[in-house]
């Protein structure tokens, strides 16, 4: 099983987006149409929600379409209102001891995962984030110094709303702490449950609870594995670990012997690092975020790729997760 990572260094959206959008597009149009056209929102629909709900993003949307080609489904998949349903696992912390560092693992299928890195400046600020859909966001940060990453919210409803990749992408875009990132998930509606951890160069952190049956949840919490308040989904809370993995976490975090090195290393191994990729919840990928600094790593059992601002590296890594489950339990 593997997975070719690519990082696209283009500050202007322009032709190595629209390359990249041509070679996703057959998948995500697969993807898109799964529950029948008349499932998906028309375009007057979705214009109509991003005005009302992200407006500064419209003309950055209104570039993303014209070099997708114009086309109507284009132009609706890309609003990435009201999607389809996704279900991901994914653990992240934010660590504050000393530079802050937000680190996360993003566990999904590989043969759904887009594995694009991408730095962007469309809006004046510098953006480097782990992107899906061809540029909703995972996790990322932007250079005015704010992390943020997302995992599932561990319940099974969906709902009117956005993606919620989309409004990580506005809030990078757009905020520069952690307060200001959980003003905006408190208002935009998303189409399912997920948890958005936010931290920013002063070591200030949020997690937001967000769902689209209730309201936000802004918490002062670290720790944001696949539940909010409670279990509320228990299959799925049982195929990932999910209490597992935050005990895991806090205990570490209470540890006055952990260093950052030391939780940065956890994650490679488990319970944090899955290897049940045939059942769509392996780790695919550990990210870590110094936002002060502007600096990026991804990592992989044996493998590290850097990133930051100043020193961007665009080119291919290829992940096979047969050896990296190997390596991860060597």
């Amino acid at each position: 099983m593997e997975l070719t990572f690519k990082a696209i260094d283009e500050d202007i959206a322009g032709p190595a987006w629209a390359a990249l959008f041509a070679a996703k597009w057959p998948a995500y149009r697969h993807w898109y149409l799964g529950d029948g056209i008349e499932a998906r929102p028309g375009y007057t629909e979705c214009i109509k929600a991003i005005r009302a709900h992200m407006p500064e993003i419209v003309p950055m949307y209104q570039r993303l379409c014209e070099l997708a080609g114009g086309g109507d489904l284009e132009a609706r998949f890309l609003s990435l209102y009201r999607p389809p349903a996704f279900v991901q696992g994914c653990s992240q912390v934010a660590w504050t001891t000393g530079e802050p560092v937000l680190m996360r693992n993003y566990d999904f299928s590989p043969a759904l995962c887009e594995g694009t890195i991408l730095k962007s400046g469309w809006n004046g600020g510098r953006v480097i984030a782990s992107v899906d859909c061809t540029w909703g966001v995972l996790d990322g940060m932007n250079d005015a110094g704010l992390a943020l990453s997302l995992t599932f919210g561990g319940r099974n409803v969906v709902g009117d709303g956005f993606a919620i990749s989309i409004v990580l992408r506005y809030i990078l875009e757009f905020c520069a702490t952690a307060a200001e990132a959980a003003e905006v998930l408190s208002r935009v509606p998303v189409h399912m449950a997920y948890n958005v951890t936010a931290l920013d160069k002063s070591g200030d952190y949020l997690t937001t609870y967000i769902s689209p049956d209730r309201e936000a949840i802004v918490r002062r919490l670290a720790i944001a594995t696949n539940h909010q308040k409670q279990i509320e989904w228990h299959r799925h809370a049982r195929a990932t670990a999910t209490l597992e993995r935050e005990r895991f976490l806090f205990f570490r975090l209470t540890d006055p012997r952990m260093t950052e090195r030391k939780l940065a290393n956890a994650f490679l191994k488990s319970p944090l690092y899955s290897t049940s990729y045939e059942t769509g919840f392996g780790t695919l990928y550990t990210a870590l975020y110094w936002p002060a600094a502007g600096r990026a790593e991804y990592r992989w059992p044996g493998a590290t790729w850097k990133q930051s601002f100043d020193h961007f590296e665009p080119g291919e890594r290829r992940q096979d997760y047969g050896d990296a489950a190997r390596r991860s339990a060597g």
